[in-house]
């Protein structure tokens, strides 16, 4: 399920990751964020090579049930890119209408 991650105190969307049971498991236990690569096809502890962890504050699903909303306090950036979200300088164009 898509696990969309946001900033505990600030409310900033810091990124989407995946999720499975056992990483919501994994993440409910140990308070590290924990995600599934779908590429790799393996766990991951958001943080554990690059020491950017999330502390998880809370976890809630959605009214559906197919979507948790992980806040966290992140530690240095949360992107790969080296960016504090993933979603820095990469908006779209509205149209004008």
């Amino acid at each position: 399920m898509p696990a969309v991650v946001q900033q505990y105190d600030t409310g900033e969307v810091l990124m989407l990751a995946w999720m499975d049971d056992e990483a919501l498991r994994r993440t409910l236990t140990t308070g590290r964020a924990t995600y599934w690569s779908r590429s790799r096809a393996e766990y991951w502890v958001k943080g554990a090579t690059s020491g950017n962890f999330q502390a998880v504050k809370s976890v809630a699903l959605d009214c559906d049930g197919d979507t948790v909303l992980v806040k966290v306090d992140q530690s240095g950036p949360a992107c790969h890119t080296g960016t504090r979200t993933c979603f820095e300088g990469r908006e779209l164009p509205l149209g004008d209408g």
